[in-house]
């Protein structure tokens, strides 16, 4: 059946038809709502800072915050949700179990977000709505994998990046009860080295090479669960090194970090023409070596002479150039996947995964620009420019029924 063909009024029940509709519906809006504030932010303190209110806790934190615990989270509990109970061979999840974690994620982010504006309020009622959410889903996940047979690595380790990112709340939450400003430096980086990054390349160490060989032919899978677990461990040593300002001695990790992820986009690269859908997916690995080997340059230079010449650029290029990318390439895949549309990239996807890749090579390059404010303004303006009519579009499917007629 075509999409003109089941062509249906738009409603919002339709939002409660399977986990990641709804999750993602949320996560969509969170993300252009979080970059805009961002954008005027950055906007305001260029042009009239006086006029800016004073917040509870400092702007880029707080631009952290939302990013790594509230828009990204959305995308993932949408995707785990959906994805636990196939994993583990179980029925799907009922609306009662993930409705009060989009419920929650979305409350949070709009008290975070009044937060944000000056109303300081919101900035603890936020985190802790989050918290609940976050409590909400580990006691969905958990007894799903509890009553599983036989071992799940994939799932064991998504659900231990959750707990990680439970930790990572809870030191901002205690950051904000009064404890010192090391907890919350310590929650951005759990975010980032905790949760967001173990999430990402445990899903795509098992579904990349999965996808691939679909749609290739003769490729061979490849995803030794020895690579996830070296991954962990270097992973977990580059955390524990920024949570004790160890930078001298990141190089030898992130050096290691960069070879394993080059080595993993060159054995999951197919040997031929791909689809778009496909290569988007594959392209968006890219950044990770990338990223490291920003990363390792980063410490090199600081164990030479103690300066952070390259700022915040490797974060970035994990941040826009890596989960971006990626979330674009997931995102739209699990969404056509799951309305019975074409596993194709349309033309809306396409345009947001080339702007985005334009706006992290803009965002890394502001550290090193004479103009910084000037550039970051610009790299969220572009992130805005980039996934307003992919958000806009993806939201339209949530909202509509299967174009196949089935249901979810």
């Amino acid at each position: 059946m075509t999409e003109s063909a089941n062509a249906a009024p738009l409603s919002a029940r339709q939002l409660g038809a399977a986990p990641h509709r709804l999750m993602f519906f949320i996560g969509a809006s969170n993300l252009l709502l979080a970059m805009l504030w961002w954008a005027l932010w950055l906007g305001g303190a260029m042009i009239r800072p006086a006029a800016l209110p004073t917040l509870v806790v400092p702007p880029g934190w707080a631009h952290a915050f939302l990013m790594q615990y509230q828009v990204l989270p959305s995308f993932i509990f949408g995707f785990l949700l959906t994805v636990f109970p196939r994993w583990l061979q179980q029925p799907e999840l009922p609306l009662r179990r993930y409705l009060p974690v989009g419920a929650s994620l979305l409350a949070g982010q709009i008290l975070m977000l009044a937060g944000a504006c000056g109303f300081d309020f919101g900035v603890r009622a936020g985190a802790w709505l989050t918290a609940f959410a976050w409590l909400a889903v580990v006691a969905t996940l958990l007894p799903l994998l509890r009553r599983a047979s036989g071992p799940q690595w994939h799932a064991w380790s998504c659900f231990a990046a959750v707990l990680m990112g439970l930790a990572g709340l809870v030191a901002w939450i205690a950051f904000l009860q009064g404890a010192s400003p090391w907890w919350a430096f310590a929650s951005i980086k759990i975010g980032s080295f905790g949760l967001l990054l173990p999430i990402f390349v445990t899903v795509l160490h098992r579904t990349v090479p999965f996808f691939t060989a679909n749609v290739m032919a003769g490729y061979t899978a490849w995803r030794p669960f020895g690579l996830l677990g070296l991954f962990w461990g270097l992973d977990l040593t580059h955390l524990a090194l920024e949570l004790v300002h160890g930078y001298r001695w990141l190089w030898p990790v992130d050096l290691a970090l960069t070879l394993l992820f080059a080595l993993i986009c060159w054995r999951w690269w197919p040997r031929g023409a791909m689809p778009p859908l496909l290569r988007v997916l594959h392209l968006a690995l890219l950044w990770l070596p990338v990223a490291f080997a920003l990363y390792a340059l980063q410490s090199l230079v600081f164990f030479n002479s103690g300066a952070f010449t390259l700022g915040r650029a490797p974060a970035h290029a994990i941040f826009v150039g890596f989960f971006a990318s990626m979330m674009i390439a997931m995102v739209t895949r699990v969404t056509h996947g799951h309305s019975g549309r074409p596993l194709n990239l349309p033309t809306f996807a396409l345009y947001a995964f080339l702007m985005i890749q334009i706006v992290a090579s803009v965002r890394i390059a502001a550290e090193l620009a004479p103009a910084q404010p000037l550039w970051q303004v610009g790299a969220a303006v572009g992130w805005l420019l980039a996934l307003g009519p992919w958000v806009v579009r993806l939201q339209r499917i949530y909202l509509a029924p299967r174009v196949d007629g089935k249901p979810g």
